[in-house]
């Protein structure tokens, strides 16, 4: 994807944040130990505030913190224990989330990006052959109409990360407004960072097509074989373009709608016409819990 990032964001907008003088405390600089302590007092303000630095006008407060919020993400989207494994046929896995036998074919690009003098590839760069039971897939949807702000994209973020954690490979994301953009397709092999890096680059765009994004992933779970295929639309679920959502809506093998908690009468009713589940969440910091109730099921 190209990065979409045409407007950044001051230092003087970032002020607006309660702790964004512990965090940057000058130009070019992210205190690490001053974020964990506004984590530790408010993880919300903390993870908007991270997403907001993403896009920084400042270049090297936005690079240090693009690294950081990276990382963070993977790791507070990571399950508390591990999903059971089944035993069936072989299947490719992302490095970083099975073990088994590394699949040339699959990592052939890093493989010789690294044998021409780059960098050695990262294991979420690499595949492997793993036996185990395909039996989930995943596609979230993100709405990224209207405004985009830090408290939203942290929040996507985060769910991408939940993703990727579960679904292993077979799992797609697709930001939505009027039209699709696809960050990550079912069958393609992307890291999960590089993922999560591209939605942290996502800025508001246009009207809302609920359906013409619930069609979408109709189109990429159907190149799944796993036997459980979920859909997992993040939005309030207020169309303002296309037809009505409940036709993309019915297309859908498993729907599970989430929803700002204080903006969450448009998804409850979508999700009432269509036997959908869905679950409204306060902040970021809400989504680990969330996914884990939703995917782990």
């Amino acid at each position: 994807m190209q990065r979409e990032r045409s407007k950044t964001t001051s230092r003087r907008d970032l002020a607006r944040h309660d702790h964004f003088d512990d965090v940057s405390p000058e130009l070019g600089v992210l205190d690490e130990a001053g974020f964990d302590r506004a984590l530790s007092e408010d993880a919300d303000e903390a993870l908007t505030l991270l997403a907001d630095l993403t896009g920084a006008t400042d270049a090297a407060l936005r690079e240090r913190a693009r690294r950081l919020a990276g990382r963070l993400v993977l790791d507070l989207a990571r399950p508390a224990a591990p999903r059971r494994r089944g035993i069936g046929r072989l299947r490719r896995a992302p490095a970083d989330r099975e073990e088994g036998d590394l699949d040339i074919d699959a990592s052939l690009e890093p493989l010789l990006l690294a044998r021409a003098g780059g960098p050695p590839p990262a294991l979420d760069e690499l595949s492997v052959r793993a036996w185990g039971r395909h039996d989930l897939a995943v596609c979230l949807l993100v709405d990224r109409s209207g405004s985009m702000g830090g408290d939203r994209l942290a929040t996507a973020a985060l769910a991408a990360a939940a993703c990727a954690w579960r679904a292993g490979a077979d799992w797609s994301l697709c930001a939505f407004s009027d039209r699709v953009l696809v960050l990550k397709s079912q069958d393609e092999g992307r890291g999960a960072s590089a993922v999560v890096d591209d939605v942290l680059a996502l800025r508001g765009f246009g009207p809302t097509d609920l359906s013409l994004a619930l069609r979408t992933a109709s189109a990429q779970l159907g190149r799944s074989r796993a036997g459980r295929r979920l859909t997992v639309l993040l939005s309030d679920c207020r169309p303002t373009a296309g037809e009505d959502p409940q036709v993309g809506a019915r297309l859908l093998d498993d729907l599970v709608i989430v929803a700002p908690e204080d903006d969450c009468e448009d998804a409850a009713e979508l999700a009432r016409a269509v036997g959908a589940r869905w679950v409204g969440v306060g902040g970021p910091a809400s989504i680990p819990t969330a996914f884990s109730r939703l995917l782990d099921r």
